[in-house]
């Protein structure tokens, strides 16, 4: 059984909606913790922590901007694993428009309103 570890702890990864919705919006390109913060309304340290969790499972990583630490998705194979759920359950996440006015990193400035998958 020892050959399905890997695989378990990638699923267990995923069993947790915040995290889906974080990948989601990151299917978009990188996003930092303040754009996420002011998408889906919680805490900087509540993202930060789900955010490590996908980091740890080496499915995200960081770059640097000055103050601004922005996320991407480095394997996007998982994507296929989430839309192949989504499959068998026959739910896919609504699209709907955010508002990310609080959002003052380098790339929302001047953005008033962005599309993105709804939790």
């Amino acid at each position: 059984m020892d050959i399905y570890e890997q695989e378990v702890k990638l699923y267990k990864v995923l069993m947790h909606p915040v995290r889906l919705a974080i990948l989601d919006l990151l299917r978009g390109g990188e996003a930092c913790v303040c754009h996420m913060e002011a998408t889906f309304g919680y805490r900087q340290a509540y993202i930060s922590q789900q955010l490590m969790v996908l980091k740890e499972a080496g499915l995200v990583e960081v770059r640097r901007e000055g103050l601004n630490i922005f996320y991407r998705v480095i394997r996007p194979e998982i994507f296929g694993v989430m839309d192949a759920m989504r499959t068998v359950t026959g739910k896919r996440p609504a699209a709907i428009q955010a508002k990310v006015n609080a959002c003052t990193c380098p790339n929302c400035v001047g953005e008033h309103e962005v599309s993105l998958l709804q939790v």
